[in-house]
């Protein structure tokens, strides 16, 4: 050892459930917590994937290896949890954080994931650890932050071992409003702030699975007044308020879970013929009230560069993607059409029935981060409305 050098001592652990340590640099929040380990190619946009309530109970890794870089700011939260805590639990880096330099930055994200409560590492090779997810898939796993780097590693071993995971768990109704809420602020504008948008031309009622407020700004941008409504509220509850449309949001856990009480709503709703348009979590529980599956998958699908194939159109569109459970196709029962497929494994994408105006994808079509290929898919929504409206009408 030369002289002069001294060893840093390491203040961070990842603890995977199979007894695998992996030391770090602490940041953020103190502590220890355990979730599934999962990681995420997208190059920009930290802020909004640590907050998208669809990573609850998850550790997200960030292949791109300079996370921080533009410090931290209130405005690019996506949960809507009034707790204002949904999101990871967890958060993995390459680089060691930066001080922020950006015209928008109000602070460095050490202290930003301080106040959300969120534990990360620096100082971790990154590759390595997305290979061995790739490899064996999603782990179970502890991450721990102490500033003196004491830590009672068997223990942390025995945690990460027994945690039951997210095979099985209905996180959704933990990180869903719990009272109903009306949202009106339309997408961002460049040096604009988003405001309410006075020319509501449609009801949509939104069912809260762990939803992002982009979406509610997209759906708002079309000219909605958007209600959104607690995951467990009733069909005949929303079929009451006289929505032109319902739409189903993205959120965390096992559907079939979350389906013990949405599926049985999901599928009255469907039944009374409602425009309904559904992503990420709210495509697999539409799937499961159609009659169709869902699975586990081994690595899942996180990030914005993801090629995906619309059927209705023929083009293929990049979106962004959020999820760790897929619709298996061939359980799709007659009536139900594959709309989308995923270029890179696959899996289901999208889906529409062939007798009413109801339609879901398995992609976040907001986009935030990630590229606006998808946004259609919102204008395809509201023509649906616009069509049942006139059909009606004509009737």
């Amino acid at each position: 050892m030369s002289e002069g050098w001294t060893k840093r001592v390491p203040t961070g652990l990842l603890v995977l459930a199979d007894g695998t340590v992996i030391e770090g640099f602490g940041l953020g929040a103190e502590g220890a917590v355990e979730g599934e380990v999962c990681f995420n190619t997208a190059l920009t946009g930290y802020q909004e994937i640590l907050t998208d309530p669809s990573y609850a109970d998850q550790i997200v890794t960030f292949t791109f290896p300079h996370i921080g870089n533009v410090g931290a700011n209130d405005e690019d939260r996506e949960d809507f949890s009034p707790l204002g805590n949904a999101g990871a639990v967890g958060a993995i880096l390459r680089a060691e954080v930066t001080e922020p330099s950006n015209y928008r930055s109000t602070g460095h994200l050490d202290g930003w994931l301080k106040s959300r409560g969120i534990v990360a590492l620096s100082g971790i090779d990154t590759r390595a650890l997305t290979v061995l997810v790739r490899e064996k898939g999603m782990p179970n796993a502890v991450i721990a932050h102490d500033r003196e780097g004491r830590f009672d590693v068997e223990a942390l071993k025995k945690r990460a071992a027994e945690w039951a995971g997210i095979d099985g768990a209905d996180i959704a109704q933990f990180v869903a409003t719990k009272d109903q809420a009306t949202w009106t602020e339309r997408p961002w504008a460049w040096g604009e702030a988003a405001v309410a948008d006075d020319a509501v031309r449609y009801r949509i009622v939104a069912i809260d699975y762990g939803a992002k407020r982009s979406i509610f700004r997209l759906l708002a941008g079309h000219g909605a007044e958007v209600v959104v409504v607690p995951p467990k509220t009733s069909a005949e509850d929303i079929i009451a308020m006289q929505p032109d449309g319902v739409f189903l949001s993205n959120g965390p856990g096992d559907p079939a879970a979350t389906g013990v009480y949405a599926v049985p709503q999901i599928a009255r709703l469907v039944e009374e013929g409602l425009p309904l348009f559904g992503i990420c979590l709210g495509h697999q529980l539409l799937a499961l009230a159609l009659g169709g599956k869902t699975a586990k998958m081994h690595q899942g699908h996180h990030g914005a560069n993801h090629p995906v194939k619309d059927y209705t159109t023929g083009k293929v569109e990049i979106v962004s993607m959020n999820h760790g459970f897929a619709v298996a196709a061939d359980s799709l029962p007659e009536g139900v059409v594959e709309t989308h497929r995923s270029l890179f494994d696959g899996s289901n994408c999208g889906l529409r029935l062939s007798d009413k105006p109801v339609f879901s994808v398995q992609h976040h079509p907001e986009a935030s981060p990630g590229p606006q290929d998808s946004h259609y898919l919102f204008q395809r929504f509201f023509d649906l409305i616009d069509s049942h409206k006139a059909g009606r009408q004509a009737a």
